[in-house]
């Protein structure tokens, strides 16, 4: 089946917001053997929806849209789609009365403007939207083309999506004589620490054997992803073979390779830690908060991690984390030595079988010769063991904080690894 995603947003063409869900549709319905053959992106303007479905229909006769379907006054996509299809709004008493009772849920009244989410398109299928108030529509004309209609709200769009639309996709295709759909399957395997040039000197030896698989290098700040696609294979054959080159990729890239699909690195440290019953500080400089932050944002995170301190001044560092004054004054606070004792301090502090510290040089300005910006010291300890790095990362301010939160994670993580 051949389909077509609009997204519906004048914040997504102005950049306003990040059109993160027509990348997880295409990761979606690629994954139900729906092949996405175009996806465009239209202001909230009644005539630009118009055009762009009127246009996807006579190509594919199957659209996916996203956006539009609140209550606010440039929320016109129902309204647009349903007048492409000659279609009248009428209220649907079952929608009005589910919005209604989470209204009351809520405790508050709904207010009228709530109201016009309950009309739906004369002849369209409501698909229920328990996340949210805009429920999801589906549209259909004589010649069985269709449009779906789904809230632009991330979390609402995911689950009407896996709990309406994808089955209905899949048993679309099965009726129609096509059997059970090819997939496009992808696996991701995560790494840090690395270049992008480096994994690829490692990796590129194994892509011939990889195929008919291909290999898809994703970097950022924190590392560099190496994704895995079987396309158009019985899912069987493509699951098979992503295992088997995730395999054979994991043991080339070693210790390197920390995770899978979306696993953080906060994540695996606190798995590593909570198996030897070990507890975790943190001191911070130049990071602010970033690592503490991190590690707090995985759940259940609280049964591993203490606390931390954020040493920005001198005097903090000296005071709280213990870290001697004649130390700062001979190496500097992005030292070696300073790094050292913030990480023996905060351990001290927090009586903590593990620390991390970090002490740098964020920029844009405070630079020197000897000392660039960029320039990061890292130190991690399990115990009474301890780890020291110095670093000098790339990028702007955010970039480079970003860079030295990963790095250190990653410099405990193999501390802990080889214990």
């Amino acid at each position: 089946m051949k389909l077509e995603v609009i997204t519906v947003g004048t914040e997504l063409l102005l950049g306003h917001t990040v059109d993160t869900n027509a990348a997880e549709l295409g990761r979606a319905l690629a994954a139900a053997g729906v092949e996405v053959v175009l996806r465009s992106t239209v202001p909230d303007r009644p005539a630009a929806v118009q055009e762009a479905v009127r246009d996807a229909l006579a190509r594919t006769g199957a659209v996916l849209m996203t956006g539009g379907l609140g209550p606010t006054r440039d929320d016109l996509t129902k309204k647009a789609v349903a007048d492409l299809f000659e279609r009248p709004l009428r209220l649907d008493e079952t929608v009005l009365r589910s919005l209604e009772h989470r209204f009351r849920r809520l405790g508050r009244p709904m207010p009228a403007v709530n109201r016009t989410q309950a009309e739906v398109p004369e002849g369209a299928t409501v698909l229920p939207n328990p996340r949210g108030t805009a429920p999801g529509l589906w549209i259909e004309d004589e010649q069985h083309r269709f449009v779906i209609l789904l809230p632009g709200v991330p979390s609402e769009m995911r689950g009407l999506l896996i709990d309406e639309v994808l089955p209905r996709l899949v048993r679309l295709q099965a009726g129609a004589g096509e059997g059970a759909p090819p997939v496009v399957l992808s696996r991701t395997l995560r790494t840090t620490g690395v270049p992008e040039s480096a994994v690829a000197e490692r990796v590129e030896p194994l892509e011939e054997g990889l195929r008919p698989l291909t290999l898809a290098y994703l970097p950022s700040i924190a590392g560099v992803d190496l994704r895995l696609t079987a396309w158009g294979m019985p899912r069987e054959r493509a699951d098979a073979l992503l295992m088997e080159g995730a395999g054979r990729l994991r043991a080339e890239l070693g210790e390197r390779c920390y995770g899978e699909e979306d696993e953080d690195l906060a994540g695996v440290v606190l798995a590593q830690l909570r198996e030897r019953r070990a507890t975790l500080a943190v001191a911070e400089s130049c990071t602010g908060g970033l690592v503490g932050g991190r590690i707090t944002a995985v759940p259940g995170s609280s049964d591993v991690f203490l606390g931390g301190i954020i040493a920005y001044s001198n005097a903090v560092k000296t005071e709280q984390l213990g870290v001697p004054g004649d130390t700062l004054a001979a190496h500097g606070a992005v030292s070696e030595e300073t790094v050292r004792a913030m990480a023996e301090g905060v351990q001290r502090r927090f009586d903590a079988t593990a620390t991390v510290a970090v002490t740098g040089i964020a920029g844009p300005d405070g630079g020197t010769p000897d000392k660039p910006v960029g320039t990061v010291w890292l130190a991690a300890r399990w115990r009474a063991a301890v780890r020291t790095v110095r670093r000098v990362f790339p990028g702007d301010r955010e970039e480079i904080r970003g860079r030295s939160a990963q790095a250190v994670l990653d410099l405990l993580r193999l501390l802990v690894r080889e214990s």
